[in-house]
């Protein structure tokens, strides 16, 4: 773990008895960080871990039972040390953490939320991983040549993808990001659309948008864009291209075909990567059997230059309620066959 130095100078955890501890935080900013605006991260707390929570000062008293103290303490570690590291703050910490807290799983998995070696630093936000298949995608991003992701959405695959890219960019380990998916309407005939090229895919491709703005901001990615750093294109621009030094991902990947894919991918030049991710169960295309995600898993799962990491529910880092949506329709799913 990423540890900041001196962590027993930031906070002080003492137990109070079998059900009571209470947690000082010295420093005011991280205090005020972890506590949030108008308490809200405290109060989220209480209802994640079934305790009771008073504060005040620079003291937290929290009671409970013996394991929801636990999960307490763990998490105040973890979050005061994220926010000496990272300097941020967000929801997630809190929810994933409380997920992932318990000390056998930390024992067993090192790589699980409370790591902190694998940060992103990105000029708005730290990216970390949130669970071991994260951590993996991860890793993959930075050392593979080929990646292909699949899973859920909420799982983190292009937004993990989007940071590695544009940080390896900003470094100038690469020259060009490029981001694709493809045209394909979610189920809607969203009719004639008005304007060039660039104003008739941008509603296709504003996840990928959204991604970079959140992570990077918008004028730096407006400048990047601008100069050709950073494409933004159907997956129909990418025939005929041969791509060096770039990172290439292409998302929506199970909205496109066995043809398209294999296209994608044989793009491939010096010094780039490729990264193919794709939700089997939400294929937009008319005839669902024309999705070429699964056909190519089967096909390249002998290449061992190729990685592949497939995501589960547990891996949602969106609200907590998306993981359950997902099984929800899962288990109707199943059900049915």
């Amino acid at each position: 773990m990423l540890e900041a130095k001196n962590l027993s100078k930031e906070i002080s955890i003492k137990k109070i008895d079998n059900q009571t501890i209470n947690i000082k935080i010295f420093n005011n900013n991280t205090l005020m960080a972890i506590v949030g605006e108008f308490n809200k991260n405290l109060i989220e707390i209480e209802k994640l871990t079934n305790t009771n929570i008073f504060f005040r000062g620079n003291s937290i008293t929290a009671k409970g039972d013996k394991k929801s103290i636990s999960s307490v303490s763990n998490l105040f570690m973890f979050l005061v040390n994220k926010f000496l590291v990272t300097n941020s703050i967000e929801d997630n910490d809190i929810i994933y953490s409380i997920k992932n807290n318990n000390l056998e799983n930390m024992e067993k998995n090192k790589n699980n939320v409370r790591s902190l070696d694998q940060i992103i630093k990105t000029p708005r936000r730290s990216v970390i991983p949130r669970s071991k298949r994260q951590s993996d995608y991860l890793n993959a991003l930075i050392q593979e040549e080929i990646i292909i992701s699949l899973g859920p959405a909420g799982t983190g695959k292009s937004y993990l993808a989007v940071s590695v890219a544009v940080k390896m960019l900003l470094e100038k380990k690469i020259e060009k990001v490029i981001l694709s998916r493809p045209a394909v309407e979610a189920g809607e005939r969203l009719g004639f659309l008005p304007g060039d090229m660039k104003e008739k895919v941008d509603p296709y491709l504003r996840p990928l948008y959204d991604a970079l703005y959140d992570l990077f901001g918008y004028e730096k990615i407006q400048k990047k864009i601008e100069t050709g750093e950073i494409e933004i294109a159907p997956l129909a621009f990418m025939r005929g291209r041969t791509l060096k030094n770039s990172f290439a991902i292409l998302d929506e990947a199970q909205n496109a075909t066995l043809t398209q894919i294999k296209m994608f991918l044989t793009r491939i030049g010096e010094n780039s990567k490729l990264v193919v991710n794709g939700d089997p169960s939400q294929i937009d295309l008319i005839n669902k059997d024309q999705s070429g995600l699964i056909k190519s898993k089967k096909i390249l799962k002998n290449i061992k230059e190729i990685k592949f990491i497939e995501f589960t529910h547990e891996d949602v880092v969106r609200h907590p309620l998306v993981s359950k949506i997902i099984q929800a329709y899962q288990q109707k799913t199943d059900d049915k066959s």
